[in-house]
């Protein structure tokens, strides 16, 4: 994606970019790449407890979109936050108090 002209296509831009993360699937892909958990389709599939397809389907929208990319280790493929608006906003919902108190319940 080009960089913004002006103000007004950044928040077009960053609209787009929270309206395609904000399936809540998309979101926890996107949570649990960026801690580490897991970032290859089968360990996504099994820690999210969802269909291989459905999760290679929604990886794939991510990708896309030039949110996520991936490369190839030890004949896995590897997932990444690639975008740094929406690797900072996952950041910031990790680092939130109300995702804290989450994940201890």
């Amino acid at each position: 994606m080009k960089k913004p002209a002006s103000c007004e296509e950044f928040l077009e831009a960053s609209a787009h970019k929270l309206k395609v993360c904000g399936h809540p699937l998309r979101m926890k892909l996107l949570i649990t790449i960026q801690k580490g958990e897991s970032s290859c389709v089968t360990e996504l599939w099994r820690c999210l407890k969802q269909s291989q397809p459905v999760i290679s389907q929604h990886l794939a929208v991510l990708k896309e979109q030039n949110i996520v990319d991936s490369s190839i280790e030890k004949n896995k493929r590897i997932y990444k936050i690639v975008d740094p608006f929406v690797k900072e906003i996952v950041e910031h919902l990790l680092s939130s108090e109300e995702m804290q108190k989450a994940q201890k319940d």
